[in-house]
């Protein structure tokens, strides 16, 4: 396996006149990497980016003399800065952080790269499965569940269609990050799938009418709400849930009767990318043994590299059963590719007020 590239240490005593005849003072001694170059990382904030950072930019990249400027937000306007790049020569970008729905998206606006795979040595670990395609590395995945606080819900909606029952009024929490899975989810509801997502947009009105659902920014704005007991229920990526249990929160899983939405995170590489061979050094830091284990046991996602470096203990917790496995909903990708964004504009105008 090619190991990753350190820079190589260089010392210095440097001896200087201090006017006196015969006395001479030695300078301190420093160590550093040589400067590799700059690559652009585009990515969420919050506590993903700082899980990134610690267990995988700082230890594996940086360390190597490697400057990481870091572009953080979510993925709209990320992507449309992408966009707009793609008539530039050079563009700003060189990772760009995304689930592999968006990641089809931007393959099909014809913005992203291949992966040359041959410069991402970790590469032969992750399982054939996952490796969907020639433009995405995948990282870590989870899938939508129903979060709930055991002490106050002791009998917790089995499925997602249980949501919209009215005893739930006031004490559901959504989060305008997953609008796309909620359409999907909704779209499962009577026998549908994931394509079935107009007749979703119409039975997430009548969820919004019924039980009158909480709408958060952002996932750690519905955390809080669930542990100061403003809603009991959230409907959220299990490795959130499991986050958010550990923290101390009162919380358990349910796996939804129609099979949870599955979600995959991953990276790609902009067509304009300023440092593609550093972004090629940075997918490799990604999907390193340790660092995958040491974020699967931080965040509670899976890791995409099978050799990680789990207990028994933990790939139980964060994984799916083979049942669970085998039910899941991954999405359509074209599909999503071609409506998100106006199931954006829909959940914005909609939902969100």
């Amino acid at each position: 396996m090619e190991s990753l590239i350190f820079g190589k240490t260089s010392r210095r005593n440097v001896l200087r006149g201090l006017g006196v005849a015969g006395m001479a003072l030695a300078a301190p001694k420093f160590s550093f990497a040589a400067d590799k170059g700059t690559v652009v990382v585009s990515n969420w904030g919050g506590d993903w980016n700082d899980r990134t950072v610690r267990f995988v930019e700082e230890p594996l990249v940086e360390s190597q003399g490697i400057k990481i400027v870091r572009d953080l937000g979510m993925e709209p306007e990320r992507k449309a800065k992408l966009l707009a790049e793609r008539r530039l020569r050079r563009g700003s970008i060189d990772v760009m952080h995304l689930n592999q729905g968006d990641v089809y998206e931007m393959h099909n606006q014809e913005v992203l790269a291949d992966i040359d795979r041959s410069q991402v040595a970790n590469f032969a670990d992750v399982p054939e499965p996952l490796k969907t395609a020639s433009y995405f590395v995948p990282w870590l995945y989870s899938g939508v569940v129903i979060i709930y606080n055991k002490d106050k819900v002791p009998n917790p909606p089995k499925s997602y269609e249980e949501l919209w029952d009215t005893k739930w009024a006031g004490r559901i929490g959504l989060t305008n990050q997953l609008y796309f899975n909620y359409v999907m989810m909704a779209g499962l509801l009577k026998g549908g799938n994931v394509t079935n997502t107009e007749a979703g947009q119409e039975r997430l009105l009548e969820l919004k009418q019924q039980t009158q659902p909480k709408i958060y920014a952002a996932h750690q704005h519905l955390q809080a709400a669930l542990v100061t007991g403003e809603v009991d229920i959230a409907i959220n990526y299990k490795a959130r849930g499991l986050q958010w249990a550990h923290d101390g929160a009162p919380l358990a899983i349910q796996y939804p009767g129609e099979g949870a939405i599955a979600v995959m995170f991953g990276a790609c590489l902009p067509k304009r990318a300023p440092s593609p061979d550093l972004a090629h050094v940075y997918f490799n830091a990604m999907l390193d043994r340790k660092a995958m284990a040491q974020l699967a046991e931080a965040s509670f996602y899976a890791p995409a590299n099978g050799a990680a470096e789990l207990s028994p203990e933990l790939r139980a917790k964060i994984d799916f059963s083979p049942e669970e496995q085998k039910a899941l909903n991954f999405p359509d990708y074209a599909h999503t590719a071609q409506n998100t964004a106006a199931w954006l504009e829909w959940w914005n105008k909609n939902i969100a007020v």
